[in-house]
């Protein structure tokens, strides 16, 4: 628990719907219920953030090799401008760096101004681009890769 009131707990297939009507309110192109539900199947790979038991919003990282990777993250759009974004990725940046990862890697929209105004400010820097790496509405957009190092 802290200052929100939210906590941050391991979740499973059986938060399958949930996690999807998030995913489904949030991503322009949202994943499939069959990747989502790999993802569940496995264990502390996809993180939910509760609220006095309500599902706000969930993270999906994966953890190789001294390496970790958030692959989605979404806040339900109700909950969002409140900090609680920048929170769940704190919880995790602190989780994954107590279990010996070195760094943390993601990927981004070029276009989702929020979010890396959220990535910059917990210390995340942009080390690439993917040239035309997510579907849009029209065409294709670039993804920006950024890591931060766990361990300086």
């Amino acid at each position: 628990m802290n200052s929100h009131g939210a906590c941050l707990v391991s979740a499973g297939p059986d938060d399958l719907e949930a996690v999807m009507a998030i995913e489904q309110r949030c991503q322009s192109h949202p994943w499939s219920r069959e990747v989502m539900l790999r993802y569940l199947s496995k264990e502390h790979v996809v993180w939910r953030l509760e609220l006095d038991g309500t599902l706000i919003g969930f993270a999906v990282v994966t953890q190789i090799a001294g390496e970790a990777e958030l692959l989605d993250i979404a806040i339900d759009p109700d909950y969002q401008g409140r900090g609680f974004g920048q929170q769940l990725l704190q919880r995790l940046l602190d989780d994954v760096g107590s279990k010996g990862n070195e760094r943390m890697f993601l990927e981004v929209r070029a276009s989702n101004m929020p979010a890396i105004a959220v990535y910059e400010k917990l210390g995340f820097c942009q080390i690439g681009v993917r040239r035309n790496y997510y579907p849009a509405k029209i065409g294709r957009e670039d993804a920006l890769m950024y890591c931060q190092e766990l361990f300086q």
